[in-house]
């Protein structure tokens, strides 16, 4: 063992010990009651994970809003991560990525005026003045609060990752893990994210049987779909590239901000061009000097075509960025995801949730 996984392991294992008795005493104080639970008249699907970070949870938030938005009129409410401002707001379009965080502008501007969508820290206040403001809502969807237990869910939904898979991580802040993989337990439904495109039979029964779930939860696989290229400023970019159009004289600068940017690199150079890669932290709010070394890192590319890649949760940061050069705009491209299911689960899953929500109805 390396001296630097070794010191890991000795200081950090025993501070995941103490994590874990302090996440296993909280969850304790909700059964017991001595926490307590908030029940909605609406029904509450809870999107989350146990891992911290990089498990796709927006593309499949936006999933289910795609397919539950002709039934119900949804209202969509995150703590609005990494934003500027306090409290609650509802986005509106004089909002921006600051005022209520990059995933909840991303939400509100694919959806525009087909969903309600809002930020606040405390989930309990948040529906109640998403409820007062937007009366026609009978469907809400909390985004990344598995953990956050004070609303009582009538759906919970767990994403995890397929390369990362919770059953043999750690509690932070050794391991990835937010708690206990016993708290899976709480789930209704897990989708395993990001699996590779040549899964075969028996990998779905590997990863079914190293779960065990109980009778009562539904698993389903799904993988990012990368679509084609879209301009991050629409007003200036004449043309969209293709990337199996690019050759190997031409080169990518891909710029991620994103909890794990692997997926998305990997997929770039699964192309010709030559692929510079810039790394920032999750959620990252770009600066004077990031947009600085970005045009650097730009007019250093080689080939006739240059051109930088970002995500789609980057986009909505650099297109609302002061500090993006205009000679630069027309060359930067995000790289739309979609989420997709392995087949036969796409209708199965809108069934499961169909069904829940209709036994929810019954038993109130």
């Amino acid at each position: 063992m390396s001296t630097k996984n070794l010191v890991a392991k000795t200081v950090l294992l025993p501070c995941s010990k103490l994590y874990g008795a302090a996440t296993w005493l909280r969850n304790k104080f909700f059964d017991w009651g001595i926490l307590r639970q908030v029940e909605f008249d609406v029904p509450v699907i809870v999107v989350g994970n146990l891992s911290a970070g990089g498990t796709g949870k927006t593309p499949h938030v936006e999933y289910i809003v795609s397919a539950l938005c002709h039934r119900y009129r949804i209202g969509v409410l995150s703590r609005g991560y990494k934003r500027g401002t306090k409290g609650f707001i509802m986005a509106g379009s004089n909002h921006s990525p600051r005022d209520i965080g990059d995933e909840a502008y991303q939400i509100f501007r694919k959806f525009n005026n087909r969903i309600s969508v809002a930020v606040c820290e405390n989930r309990v206040e948040g529906i109640r003045r998403l409820l007062e403001l937007d009366p026609k809502i009978n469907l809400i969807i909390l985004d990344d609060a598995f953990q956050h237990r004070y609303v009582k869910p009538t759906i919970a939904i767990v994403i995890a990752e397929y390369k990362r898979p919770v059953y043999t991580d750690k509690l932070l802040p050794y391991g990835r893990l937010r708690e206990s993989a016993r708290g899976l337990n709480r789930a209704d439904i897990l989708i395993v994210s990001k699996c590779p495109q040549a899964m075969r039979p028996l990998d779905y029964r590997v990863e079914i049987k190293n779960y065990g779930l109980y009778p009562y939860q539904h698993l389903y696989f799904s993988r990012f779909a990368y679509q084609h290229l879209k301009p991050v400023f629409p007003d200036v970019a004449s043309t969209v590239p293709y990337l199996d159009w690019l050759s190997e004289s031409d080169s990518i600068l891909a710029v991620a901000g994103i909890g794990n940017p692997r997926p998305f690199v990997r997929h770039l150079k699964s192309f010709s061009a030559v692929v510079k890669v810039d790394i920032f932290p999750d959620h990252h709010f770009f600066n004077r000097k990031d947009i600085e070394h970005i045009t650097r890192r730009y007019n250093n590319l080689k080939g006739n075509n240059r051109i930088i890649v970002t995500t789609e949760k980057d986009a909505v940061r650099l297109a609302n960025n002061p500090y993006f050069p205009y000679e630069l705009k027309a060359s930067t491209f995000y790289l739309p995801v979609e989420v997709d299911f392995a087949p036969t689960q796409t209708e199965a899953l809108e069934q499961t949730i169909g069904k829940l929500l209709r036994q929810a109805r019954t038993n109130r």
